[in-house]
């Protein structure tokens, strides 16, 4: 008998799917800007900021070039620099770290929480008195929302205003969640988000976006989006900046994806619930804490005592793509090994790092094919 033919692949993440979804509007808005000639600060980045302000009641917000940038400039606005301290957590994506080497300044890599991967406070204290033995001056703190939902800001705030320490909330990955009613972009003194294409709300390229809850943070920020540019006068430079503007074509993009955004978080939530229900029983699942939402950017999984390797094999070949976030915990990796951890260490960060793997999600994901992931998934883990 012939060989059965493999299983049809599944996208790990399908950005077509919403793009049919959405199209003709998509294509009109862009080719609006296309025939206007206003690629670089034409109306419709006005038009994003008003909305992104709006919808996650901050008073303002500017966008930027991309998720890195959008960190960058509001540590640029904070005057970090050399012999400062900013925690971070060790859990996450480089960028974190990366913008507070970028000004000389020491990143303090701190824990995360078993339960929700964000930012464990005790560790966040531990980390505070680690830079201060080394003769370092704590002056942030970037906590990250990873995979959608916020962290504990409860209990990481009044740490932080105890010590002084301004709070950036990094929510690339958690534009649209909220704790206790408060959207994340609205927690802390300043937050951040990105537009890559794989987040929730996504663009077709490159993107980001500063909130801030006061006009003069907002002037500086527009400044050194622009090379340090003077309010009144275009070709005086007032200050260091950098070139960090969001392209037009790309906030006409963000204002249609934003418009469904909230029917594609519903059905993140709904997916979440169908894993969660389908899964718990073989893997330990994400759980949101008392009081959070989440946007689901990935649906993460831990598998303690299971070999990981031959489970995503296994996977693989049923056709199923997964994704490891992260391999490696931040204070491992080349690039920043040589910078402080909190206390003795960070046990969580180095375990998770170990145990976690992401399958496929995103709002279009029909229920027939998450039954043949949930299926397959538990096949995996032997079930």
């Amino acid at each position: 008998m012939p060989e059965a033919p493999p299983p049809a692949p599944i996208a790990f993440i399908d950005l077509d799917a919403q793009r049919r979804a959405i199209g003709p509007a998509m294509e009109e808005a862009v080719l609006k800007v296309v025939r206007s000639g206003r690629y670089i600060l034409g109306p419709e980045v006005a038009e994003l900021e008003t909305a992104l302000a709006r919808y996650a009641s901050v008073p303002f917000a500017l966008s930027c070039a991309n998720g890195t940038d959008a960190l960058a400039l509001a540590l640029m606005a904070w005057d970090i620099r050399p012999g400062d301290a900013v925690l971070v957590p060790a859990f996450t994506f480089a960028a974190t770290a990366e913008v507070v080497v970028w000004f000389g300044a020491t990143p303090v890599f701190v824990d995360v929480r078993e339960d929700t991967f964000n930012m464990d406070p005790a560790s966040l204290e531990a980390g505070i008195e680690t830079a201060k033995r080394l003769g370092l001056v704590p002056r942030a703190m970037i906590p990250v929302d990873l995979f959608g939902q916020p962290a504990d800001y409860a209990r990481l705030l009044p740490i932080a205003r105890r010590h002084g320490l301004k709070v950036l909330v990094d929510a690339a990955q958690s534009f649209g969640a909220t704790w206790n009613g408060t959207h994340v972009a609205a927690t802390g003194d300043m937050a951040a988000t990105s537009f890559f294409p794989a987040k929730p709300l996504g663009c077709y390229g490159d993107g980001g976006a500063v909130f801030c809850h006061d006009r003069e943070t907002l002037e500086l920020l527009l400044s050194l989006r622009v090379h340090g540019q003077s309010k009144d006068d275009k070709y005086e430079n007032v200050r260091v900046g950098m070139n960090g503007r969001l392209d037009t074509v790309q906030a006409a993009v963000l204002l249609q994806k934003l418009a469904v955004f909230e029917s594609e978080c519903a059905a993140r939530q709904r997916i979440a619930d169908r894993y969660n229900a389908a899964l718990a029983d073989v893997a330990i699942v994400p759980r949101l804490a008392p009081g959070n939402t989440s946007v689901w950017a990935q649906y993460t999984l831990r598998i303690p005592g299971h070999d990981r390797a031959r489970v995503l094999a296994a996977l693989k070949a049923e056709g199923i793509p997964t994704a490891i976030y992260y391999p490696k915990p931040l204070h491992r990796q080349t690039a920043y090994a040589h910078h402080p951890v909190a206390g003795n260490g960070l046990p969580v960060s180095e375990r998770l790092a170990a145990e976690v793997f992401s399958l496929p999600f995103h709002p279009y994901l029909e229920e027939a094919t998450q039954d043949r992931i949930i299926a397959a998934t538990r096949r995996a883990l032997g079930a």
